[in-house]
């Protein structure tokens, strides 16, 4: 089961309120949406965007079920396009939230090879209908030096260099298709002090190559320039990140729509896990809230 991250500083800063509309651009599981709903009743909306249809096919299901397919509407789609689709559901936004990290249910049950823990086909696409590009396609076909700046701009590795360099050695042997193979170059290609870590010696490759299969921090900049025009006067912004280079474009972003004076920070610091929540979900310790408040 998927547990939703810093659900209290979520409420606490969207602060729904009776017959409020709310977009989440994220919606997953629709987790922390259900808790909104309940405090928008009995007429607010929630626009749930989400681009893996296997994720929007569930949660579909899952309203269905409880009778609220009427007030909670499920888009598959890319957050990227934002305003495009709340023009077409004619929605303006009291309230937007983006919660970055992605769902228990990939790892565990998508089998597209975004755990390094389970030995599955290197895909880490999260609509494989829309998204011609795999992570074995990278591995495989990109040049070493694109590899080691996907590593090292995505993943902030430091042995990126040695990691490519071994990843271009082994492709010349057969191809690199299976996490597992991948994970066993990584771990040949780094010293072994390093796979004795807190974290684990292939988490920033494996994070590198799902934020470049899936474009996240360009499609994420798209959808921030986008929120003002989507999102009502007074109305407020969530964004939950989870490493630092998805945390600067939201601090950047929000710097500079406040200079322009058409938000209000709301968190002077972002807002991270209490010890008590880390220790239930482990996998929530990197999460960071921001918060602001349109202004203009």
């Amino acid at each position: 089961m998927h547990i939703p991250v810093l659900q209290k500083e979520v409420i606490k800063y969207l602060a729904p309120k009776t017959n409020e509309n709310f977009i989440d651009a994220t919606v997953g599981e629709g987790n922390h949406s259900l808790e909104i709903i309940e405090k928008i009743k009995p007429k607010g909306r929630i626009l749930g965007i989400d681009w893996d249809p296997e994720v929007v096919q569930n949660l579909k299901q899952k309203l269905k079920r409880m009778g609220l397919e009427e007030r909670f509407i499920v888009v598959c789609s890319n957050f990227a396009e934002l305003k495009k689709i709340a023009d077409r559901y004619n929605f303006q936004a009291d309230g937007i939230l983006f919660d970055l990290g992605f769902l228990t249910w990939h790892i565990e049950e998508s089998k597209r090879g975004f755990s390094f823990q389970k030995d599955e086909n290197l895909d880490m696409r999260y609509n494989p209908k829309e998204n011609p590009l795999t992570a074995q396609e990278i591995v495989n076909k990109f040049p070493f030096q694109k590899i080691v700046e996907i590593l090292r701009k995505y993943g902030e590795e430091r042995f990126a260099r040695r990691i490519a360099r071994k990843i271009e050695q082994e492709r010349r042997k057969h191809p690199i298709t299976t996490t597992t193979q991948l994970v066993e170059i990584v771990r040949k290609a780094t010293p072994p002090w390093y796979h004795h870590r807190r974290i684990h010696f292939a988490t920033r490759t494996f994070l590198a190559l799902r934020i470049a299969v899936n474009d996240e921090i360009e499609n994420l900049r798209k959808a921030l320039i986008q929120v003002p025009e989507v999102l009502s006067l007074g109305g407020r912004l969530v964004v939950i990140s989870f490493h630092s280079l998805e945390d600067r474009v939201v601090k950047e972003f929000l710097k500079d729509q406040s200079k322009k004076g058409i938000f209000e920070i709301l968190t002077k610091k972002p807002q991270t896990p209490t010890p008590e929540e880390v220790k239930m979900n482990p996998r929530c310790r990197s999460a960071k809230l921001r918060a602001a408040k349109k202004i203009k």
